[in-house]
């Protein structure tokens, strides 16, 4: 191996390291700004109707971007989105039972 190919390796790998950091301040950016926004969002006047929704709603994209960015979700195979479908199907099913519960009675006697 000589000198040069190994300078060559180093260089590649500060490139990459430098492209890696780039995205991870990219996102910690995001996040920033997407709290800023919650906190905003909060201090308006709006129904729980629409309050609730619009909080979920930016959850769910910072949760996404924790998710796929800083525990490399981004690059997994497809059977890590399977198992992250059930799991937001089940979750979903645990937020509707509630609202089952509660409008018409099923289950309560």
């Amino acid at each position: 191996m000589t000198s040069d190919h190994a300078a060559d390796m180093t260089s590649d790998h500060a490139v990459d390291i430098d492209r890696h950091v780039r995205v991870y301040i990219t996102v910690f950016v995001a996040l920033m700004v997407l709290t800023i926004i919650t906190v905003a969002v909060s201090y308006l006047d709006l129904s729980m109707a629409v309050a609730v929704p619009v909080a979920l709603f930016i959850a769910i994209v910072k949760g996404s971007l924790v998710a796929g960015y800083f525990m490399h979700l981004i690059s997994e195979k497809k059977l890590i989105y399977a198992v992250l479908v059930l799991t937001v199907v089940f979750f979903a099913a645990l937020l509707a039972l509630p609202v089952i519960t509660q409008s018409n009675g099923f289950w309560i006697q």
